[in-house]
């Protein structure tokens, strides 16, 4: 029996050293203080890893850490996104080998692509994946996944769940509307902070946050909250939440606030694999004052 894609999965950034290669020793340590900390899975390769911003062969090696450190603890959904379906399918073949419950595989970018040859994309992908497939909508990157398209995907035996990161709640209620009657199995993961409690509440399974890598505790105790039925705590919760992530999209390009997050709660990421603009100390303060608030209020 499958382990049950369902909770808090952390698309964690993905520390370098000085030379810009991955520290290895320094993700390793961080994936144990998430895991520690009561995740229910890992997402290595996520766009918060800033999968693009690495090669191929150093994206295989972040996914196999991350097998590595999960050791079975807890189930590992690998962005498997590559340029095109060839080298997709070869990432599937990595990850299945090192363990990987699932991977994700974002929608073509650069591309854009109709709904049909969308479709026509993720199915050639589905027949030869020897892992299961879920999909990852994120409009803000790449081609966005309309209803009928998704409905149709969902019908593949291969492809399980989605990952959406549109933030559009209503997208993801005539989404779960089309496909559950026919795949009750079908997986949905919020891929957006201030979406995550709300579709809790219509029945989503969990989520994958990038403030999540940040204050794992605090993803983590909303989830099980609303899952409890304790509404008014997770809600305080899920505004700080929101506060949390404002806080650090707002410090600079995407998802430099987040990694000045992580170096916040004690971990030496180093500098985004791609030039950024430089966190400054107020945008770092802001960031800091939030976390502080977050982990205040789980005490």
């Amino acid at each position: 029996m499958a382990t049950p894609i369902r909770g808090i999965f952390v698309p964690h950034v993905t520390p370098v050293d000085k030379a810009g290669r991955i520290n290895d020793v320094e993700l390793r340590r961080y994936l144990e203080w998430l895991i520690a900390q009561g995740v229910h899975g890992l997402y290595p390769n996520g766009s918060t890893g800033e999968f693009a911003r690495f090669t191929a062969d150093e994206r295989r090696q972040v996914v196999k850490i991350a097998c590595e450190s999960a050791a079975g603890r807890v189930p590992v959904l690998a962005g498997a996104a590559e340029a095109n379906v060839s080298e997709t399918l070869k990432a599937c073949d990595a990850y299945a080998e090192f363990g990987a419950r699932a991977v994700a595989i974002v929608s073509p970018f650069y591309y854009k692509l109709s709904p049909s040859s969308a479709y026509e994309y993720f199915r050639e992908i589905a027949r030869h994946s020897p892992i299961d497939v879920t999909l990852y909508n994120i409009p803000m990157f790449a081609t966005p996944l309309d209803v009928p398209t998704i409905r149709r995907l969902s019908q593949l035996e291969r492809i399980v769940g989605i990952k959406d990161s549109s933030g559009d709640v209503a997208f993801m209620l005539r989404l779960m509307s089309a496909v559950r009657a026919e795949r009750p199995d079908f997986v949905f993961l919020s891929g957006w902070e201030p979406t995550l409690m709300p579709l809790l509440l219509m029945g989503i399974d969990g989520g994958t946050h990038a403030t999540a890598g940040v204050a794992p505790e605090l993803t983590k105790a909303i989830y099980e909250l609303t899952q409890s039925g304790h509404l008014a705590q997770a809600r305080t919760l899920h505004f700080q939440l929101v506060e949390l992530f404002d806080a650090m999209l707002a410090a600079g390009d995407f998802p430099a606030g987040f990694r000045a997050g992580v170096d916040l709660r004690g971990f030496n990421v180093g500098p985004s694999p791609q030039p950024l603009c430089v966190v400054d100390e107020t945008a770092r303060q802001s960031i800091a004052r939030s976390i502080r608030a977050s982990l205040e209020l789980l005490n």
